[in-house]
């Protein structure tokens, strides 16, 4: 692999309040945040829109309506030992920043069990610095999540106690709005109890930004993608396969001014071409042979060059097989090479 093919992805156990949380996080993500922060062409772009009148409106839902979420951002700053405005605007990187460096792609399989696969594709500089981080915070639903330095869990991909799963696509949408940051409604998801109170928690909230969501759980029969923007909630139940590579799709949402990179383009169509393709073969290797493809030598699925045209690599790839009765998933931090952490029917891994 191009980008920092010595580091690995690691395993944390966080507890506690969720200013314990935060802090713990905090502490985990603070030297590779900093490093980021010195020489981030995102964080430059971020720090020019401060004056935008959203992020104080962003602030006051978080702290009404998202107590919790904003405890532990309040943990997350002191942890990173930066000031809250700062983690806060991080934190709303993509409602206000159309280009905010996240991408992603998802393979929705429907079957018994239904197989998802994604690929968290995520700034360069984080090679090496995320964590698989196990999260039992008080008062809400414990979970396992992919995470970055400086960012709340929940954004990326995740399996919770309840047997939800949830995984996450950046949308670049040119409108947004003075809503719930969109990395706080994904952290919320994960404390709810079923499917249908997730959905309800998107239809009810105030959206800032928008998200593409594949979501499931364990003893439902239902696979959902799920769009959302400041403007609108569009939930589709899965009965056939699915690619979705960070844009709007839906019926209704595909119709919003949005940026399509490149790369999203190439990897939405060229992921439908592979799933035309593998129809014999096994869910789990249809899914990681879709998101581990580098055929397109300039606009690959699975993505390390470190001059990546969205500024984006594959940080991660993981599979999970959602079934009557549990989830069990793997997660790979290298290509073509077995899991780093196989969490079979449960939050930690069988073997790290």
């Amino acid at each position: 692999m191009s980008h920092d093919a010595g580091r690995r992805l690691s395993f944390i156990d966080v507890a506690g309040s969720p200013h314990e949380v935060g802090a713990a996080l905090g502490r985990f993500g603070r030297a590779a945040l900093h490093d980021h922060f010195r020489t981030s062409a995102a964080w430059r772009e971020l720090t020019a829109r401060r004056a935008d009148p959203r992020i104080g409106m962003m602030a006051t839902i978080v702290r009404e309506r998202f107590p919790r979420c904003w405890a532990e951002l309040q943990g997350l700053a002191a942890g990173l030992e930066l000031g809250f405005d700062d983690v806060f605007l991080w934190n709303c990187r993509g409602d206000i920043w159309a280009m905010a460096p996240d991408g992603c792609t998802t393979v929705q399989l429907p079957g018994s069990p239904h197989v998802i696969g994604h690929n968290e594709d995520g700034d360069p500089d984080f090679a090496g610095h995320c964590a698989l981080a196990h999260v039992a915070s008080a008062g809400g639903t414990p979970f396992t999540a992919f995470v970055y330095p400086g960012s709340v869990p929940g954004h990326t991909f995740a399996a919770t106690s309840k047997g939800l799963v949830q995984t996450v696509n950046n949308i670049r949408p040119l409108a947004g709005g003075a809503g719930a940051p969109r990395m706080v409604l994904a952290r919320a998801i994960l404390d709810t109890s079923d499917l249908d109170a997730a959905v309800a928690l998107l239809r009810s909230a105030p959206r800032a930004g928008a998200f593409h969501l594949t979501l499931a759980q364990a003893g439902d029969e239902r696979l959902l993608s799920v769009e959302f923007t400041a403007q609108a909630v569009s939930v589709d139940s899965v009965d056939a396969a699915r690619v979705h590579s960070n844009h709007l799709i839906h019926a209704d949402t595909g119709r919003v001014s949005q940026i399509v990179t490149g790369s999203s383009g190439v990897r939405q169509r060229r992921g439908e071409l592979l799933l035309g393709q593998t129809l014999d073969t096994d869910p789990q290797g249809r899914a990681l042979g879709i998101l581990w493809d580098a055929a397109d030598p300039e606009l690959p699925i699975y993505r390390t060059d470190p001059a990546d045209s969205d500024v984006e690599n594959t940080l991660a790839s993981a599979v999970f097989r959602v079934g009557a009765d549990k989830v069990e998933w793997a997660v790979y931090d290298r290509q073509h090479e077995a899991a780093r952490f196989d969490m079979r029917d449960g939050l930690v891994p069988v073997a790290a």
